[in-house]
């Protein structure tokens, strides 16, 4: 079925035998028990579901941890500095606070430095530790970046400072020459978790330091950091950090962090954080010093105790969001998404040298959204070009950018599996487009750029009942989508603008049912041409959410797509 976006849609293919099979094991309904094969849940996530599990560390007994331990444990000892190195988005940063946290606790010396993403570039190069020496550190400890500084951690042993990486990035033989590496990616007996962030790593590697060191600091408390890191970092709530994102919402009390609380109340949420805060809310504001000159501006936010310095970090990091905000609505005005459509490519490339390089990458993912695909975004930056790429689930982008850069066709770059960055010389432009395009052709990946709903529901399984079934898989997120539905023929009555970008209607069933719905910045779409002007019924495609207004909860229907 084709929507009036343009979208082909279809439902969900679910063998109806291992539905009925779930429902007779575990009493589960009809729909969660279709939305847990839909998305092929293992035993030990159906577990959590009606059971409250704590998170163990599940590297206890790993070598590269305890080399690791044993290397940090030993500079502690000997009370020498240590200077810790975290990429500028928020899993660099996130991580990064998590060992001011212990290093402030236990009195050791240290400091921090988070890259410029244009005075520096990314991550650990031999440019930035020339700078950072300097201040005498006898171990650097880089998280979320250091897996192809080979010529860096080279320089680092010549001038005997030790190094330990904890990152999540692709990582390629020969691998830096560092005191020690914990990278799932090595494939060093621990790949079964590859789908960690940097902080998820940070936070299991001192979780078992502090047990070493017998340090008082309670880490579990900053557990939505890990979290937080998780989501923006687009890492997929499934196993391990389905538990980590069970735990971390169950045990939060935003009154006892200063600085997530003090981004609330300026932002006058009231609500329990959720899943949607961390990744429309927060996120955003921390990403914004990163994207504008600002890259210390989170880590410094997210790691003091100082009402002060806490306050003038929030507020400039607002304001960063807002102009970042503005800025971005320009770029996308500018994009010619007709033209893009009709070149239909499997990959989208754009290059616009013009765009400030610190929102390609939000630019990329606003394009992999639109049009499904895995989209790249490139900028000019002094002499070179700089390029900031986002995938869809099943086409891993940073191994193709590990791939280009060890054939010369990128001249830096790095990722993980669903973001990446990298920089080339201007000349190799079109080679990295036909590589791109090549790899994505012979890749497994499968994009026929089909969206699919879970299955139709009548008007009245718009109900209480059926949205708490739903929200028994919560959190939803990368790897576990919000459930979408059809509901078929409703008349749209009563539409309503809102703030100028979203419509607010109420949705008829032919039974007379009521149902309220919201269609978010559809203006000037062809989805809210139809809502504000259709009078004929049509099939809706939508999730079902709780409103919260005035301290008054209902159901409505986010609508996201409509089908004649």
């Amino acid at each position: 079925m084709i929507s009036v976006s343009g979208k082909k849609w279809e439902q969900k293919k679910i063998n109806q035998n291992s539905v009925d099979k779930l429902k007779q094991d575990y009493n589960f309904s009809d729909i969660l028990s279709r939305l847990i094969i839909s998305r092929k849940f293992e035993d030990e996530e159906i577990t959590t579901i009606n059971t409250d599990l704590d998170l163990n560390n599940v590297f206890l007994n790993n070598e590269d941890f305890n080399r690791s331990i044993k290397l940090v444990v030993n500079c502690i000892n000997n009370h020498e500095k240590i200077c810790i190195l975290g990429d500028y988005d928020v899993d660099g940063s996130a991580a990064t606070s998590l060992f001011v946290k212990l290093f402030e606790n236990i009195n050791h010396p240290f400091f921090y430095y988070i890259p410029d993403r244009e005075k520096d570039g990314y991550g650990a190069t031999k440019k930035l530790f020339q700078k950072l020496i300097l201040e005498k550190p006898k171990l650097i400890i880089m998280v979320d970046c250091g897996s192809t500084s080979n010529e860096a951690i080279n320089f680092l042993n010549k001038n005997e400072i030790k190094s330990l990486i904890i990152d999540h990035h692709e990582i390629n033989k020969p691998f830096p020459n560092a005191n020690s590496i914990i990278n799932p990616k090595q494939d060093n007996g621990y790949k079964e978790y590859d789908y960690l962030c940097a902080t998820s790593l940070s936070y299991f590697f001192l979780d078992l330091l502090i047990k070493e060191i017998k340090s008082e600091i309670n880490i579990a408390d900053y557990l939505i950091y890990v979290l937080l890191a998780t989501v923006c970092d687009v890492m997929p709530l499934r196993k391990l950090n389905r538990l980590i994102a069970l735990n971390a919402l169950k045990n939060f009390d935003i009154t006892k962090n200063l600085p997530l609380n003090t981004l609330f109340e300026l932002n006058n949420k009231k609500n329990k954080i959720n899943i949607n805060d961390l990744g429309y809310l927060i996120g955003p504001i921390l990403n914004a010093g990163g994207r504008l000159g600002k890259s210390q501006y989170a880590t410094e936010l997210l790691s003091s105790n100082n009402n002060q310095v806490v306050m003038d970090r929030s507020n400039h990091l607002i304001k960063l969001n807002n102009k970042r905000k503005e800025i971005e609505t320009l770029v996308l005005n500018e994009i010619d998404f007709v033209k893009i459509e009709k070149e239909n490519k499997e990959v989208i490339i754009y290059y616009n040298p013009n765009i400030n390089e610190g929102l390609i990458g939000i630019i990329a993912a606003r394009l992999k959204d639109y049009f499904n695909k895995p989209s790249i975004v490139i900028t000019a930056s002094s002499e070179l070009l700089k390029g900031s790429a986002r995938s869809i689930y099943n086409y891993n982008i940073g191994r193709v950018i590990k791939n280009s850069l060890d054939k010369d066709i990128i001249i830096g770059g790095g990722g993980h599996n669903m973001a990446a960055g990298f920089t080339l010389n201007k000349e190799n432009l079109k080679n990295f487009e036909n590589y791109i395009l090549e790899d994505y052709s012979k890749s497994n990946a499968v994009n026929n750029n089909i969206f699919t709903y879970e299955s139709e529901i009548s008007s009245l399984a718009f109900n209480q009942d059926f949205y708490d079934d739903i929200k028994k898989l919560e959190p939803f997120g990368t790897g576990n989508s919000v459930p979408t539905f059809m509901l078929r023929d409703l008349r749209i009555i009563k539409p309503c603008v809102l703030n100028n970008k979203h419509i607010s209607s109420i949705l008829k069933s032919k039974t007379g049912f009521s149902i309220k719905s919201i269609s978010f910045n559809s203006i000037n779409t062809n989805i809210g041409e139809y809502l504000m002007g259709y009078k004929n019924n049509i099939n809706v495609i939508g999730e079902i959410n709780e409103n919260i207004w005035n301290n008054k909860k209902a159901l409505q229907l986010t609508v996201r797509d409509l089908i004649l």
